[in-house]
């Protein structure tokens, strides 16, 4: 009976496992898995005619970027890099700025930021690209659809993002066995190009890079700007090392996703030596006449995911950064209601659809796209690997600390490489992700300056908590029934919200709770250790509650909490009201202009910023705001 049980358990644990890896492919590897689309007719097109030792050249360099960059910096050592188990930029920049202050902690911030923005150029892009690269395969079928392709990318893309808002809970389970297909059907129709020309193999031996970059130095420090697309992906697999686990994403990668991509880029090699001609678009030349059609709309559904995945992630990166206090409070909808990653944030969703159908109209083709993408890529790369610096051989003594050293300076070398050959695409179309970012860090940047200065304000000369609170107590003003509640910024200090309520309407409630919500440098904080709770007065308490940077806050939800755990607190629904101080935010006109467009700019952020009451979860019903003006 023992065994019995045994076997069984570990039956059920290997069906996890394997849902776990199935379900990786969909949402991790979706940008990664679509690059064979595009990624080798945009490296041989560099040459314009090429030879058999070029294109041996190119597929080794390629071979060898995925086994270093990919398998080995990312699957193999950057998911060590874990924030209590959640990957991707934000959650490294906290991870390395623990322990740090000052001039250290933020330049650590700002590279941690300029590598989120400029994600946010890579979610702009890879739907344009992949989707485009896709549907580009109707022209090998027959060029009467020519015309059609960019309408039909249009449309798809028209779809994909209105369907966000419902959420992808319904249909997201089939996304993982489709790119299952798909990592297959590349991989066998690679197999049968390099069955029919196995001298492509030959391509594994790095001689062939290493000849190409002597006989071309330059032409080959350009090249990588397109190899570089083979990589794009490799973040994203960092990123959501929280979803699947670092063990799915390594299994999913070794197991399916690598050999599937080698036997395609190889494959696709193999028939340019074979057929110089079918250079115009050697993926879908790849597979047999009658496999054309179904091969196109294999390769739309798993751009529709890849393009999925990228726009889900730039929305948890907008929550990251909202809690982190980087970026004003934005509505966030959920919509699953067992999920608590999914959610819709209807604001990027629509920025995200203006630059994307841009790019589609304005370049019309993965070619002339291809051309842009990379640079973004690249840079949050670079940003990843100097973060990595400040974490990885954090730890470590002797031979091991000088081993990771050495690793980071070899992957960073590899990185400078990489973005510095792209820095040509600029002109060609990759000024627009630049510019995205550049447009982002700078709200960033001005967003937590401006809190930063705001805290300080109310800071500055603000009584103590516990010692006002008790002198209430022994000059008690008028009290009425119930609970106040009020939302303060700062720990320990009164709110100007109580002194507001306290001039203007002479009364205070028989109970009074301070609740200041802290966002903590982990992704979540678990239910046990939400909040603290001190006692200021006879009848006043103080509550500092925690929610992780992938949390989003909910004080009825914890007042309910509260209410179990601590009787003696009256915490009765029916009898609480919110009180909230609602900031307007004046600048200052007597000061240079220099200074003034930040604080202007700030203020018009603050103006469109969600409602707190919202951001809160605070029933609008039970809310009492006091008005106050600040000066910037």
């Amino acid at each position: 009976m023992s065994n019995h049980s045994v076997s069984e358990s570990g039956h059920i644990g290997s069906n996890a496992r394997s849902a776990l890896v199935v379900g990786a492919l969909g949402v991790v590897y979706g940008d990664i898995g679509t690059s064979p689309l595009y990624t080798v007719r945009a490296a041989l097109s560099h040459f314009g005619t090429y030879s058999t030792e070029e294109v041996l050249g190119v597929l080794s360099l390629l071979f060898w970027l995925l086994m270093i960059v990919v398998s080995l910096k990312y699957v193999t050592l950057m998911l060590r890099a874990d924030n209590k188990g959640e990957g991707g930029t934000l959650s490294l920049m906290e991870l390395a700025g623990r322990g740090r202050s000052g001039r250290k902690r933020w330049v650590i911030t700002v590279l941690g930021l300029i590598g989120a923005c400029l994600f946010y150029g890579d979610s702009v892009i890879t739907p344009a690209i992949s989707v485009l690269s896709a549907v580009e395969g109707v022209s090998v079928v027959s060029h009467t659809f020519d015309d059609w392709i960019v309408p039909i990318a249009a449309g798809l893309i028209i779809a994909l993002f209105l369907v966000q808002r419902h959420g992808t809970g319904a249909i997201g389970k089939f996304f993982g066995p489709i790119m299952l297909i798909w990592f297959t059907v590349i991989g066998i129709l690679g197999a049968w190009r390099i069955f029919q020309t196995p001298e492509i193999i030959m391509a594994l031996n790095p001689l062939w890079a290493l000849r190409l970059m002597d006989e071309a130095p330059l032409s080959t420090y350009l090249l990588l700007g397109a190899v570089v697309l083979a990589l794009t992906g490799s973040e994203t697999l960092y990123a959501d090392m929280g979803h699947y686990g670092r063990s799915a994403i390594r299994r999913a990668w070794f197991g399916i996703v690598l050999p599937g991509l080698l036997l395609c880029y190889f494959g696709q090699g193999a028939l340019l030596i074979a057929d110089p001609s079918t250079l115009r678009n050697p993926f879908f030349l790849m597979a047999p006449s009658w496999g054309l059609i179904p091969l196109v709309i294999l390769a739309t559904m798993a751009t529709v995911i890849a393009s999925q995945a990228v726009i889900s992630g730039a929305f948890s990166v907008t929550r990251q950064a909202v809690q982190l206090g980087f970026w004003p409070r934005m509505e966030i909808l959920h919509t699953s209601a067992k999920e608590e990653g999914q959610i819709f944030l209807p604001r990027v969703n629509q920025a995200l659809f203006v630059g994307v159908m841009i790019l589609v109209l304005g370049f019309q083709s993965s070619a002339n796209l291809a051309s842009a993408y990379g640079f973004a890529v690249t840079a949050t790369m670079l940003m990843t690997t100097l973060l990595a610096f400040s974490v990885l051989p954090r730890g470590s003594t002797g031979l091991r600390r000088v081993g990771w050293f050495v690793l980071l300076t070899l992957f960073l070398l590899i990185d400078i490489l990489l973005f510095t050959s792209n820095t040509q695409k600029i002109a060609d179309g990759g000024w627009l992700p630049f510019s995205i970012a550049i447009v982002l860090l700078t709200l960033m940047l001005t967003w937590k300056t401006g809190r930063d200065q705001i805290h300080h304000t109310l800071a500055d000369g603000q009584q103590p908590l516990k010692q006002f609170m008790q002198g209430l107590e022994e000059y008690p003003p008028n009290r009425v029934p119930g609970t106040a509640v009020f939302m303060s910024m700062i720990v320990n200090t009164v709110p100007p919200a109580l002194l507001h309520n306290l001039k203007h309407n002479k009364v205070l409630h028989e109970h009074v709770l301070f609740v200041t919500v802290d966002v903590a440098d982990v992704p979540y904080v678990s239910y046990t250790e939400r909040y603290a709770l001190e006692q200021t007065s006879r009848s006043s308490w103080q509550i500092v509650a925690r929610w992780g940077f992938k949390q989003e806050p909910n004080v009825p939800q914890l007042l309910e909490q509260v209410a179990q755990e601590h009787p003696e607190v009256e915490l009765e629904p029916l009898q609480m009201s919110y009180f909230l101080s609602r900031q307007s935010i004046i600048v200052v006109r007597k000061i240079a202009w220099h200074q003034r467009w930040r604080r202007v700019l700030f203020a018009f952020m603050a103006r469109n910023a969600a409602r707190s009451t919202r951001f809160y979860k605070i029933p609008p019903n039970k809310v009492v705001e006091m008005g106050m003006q600040l000066e910037l």
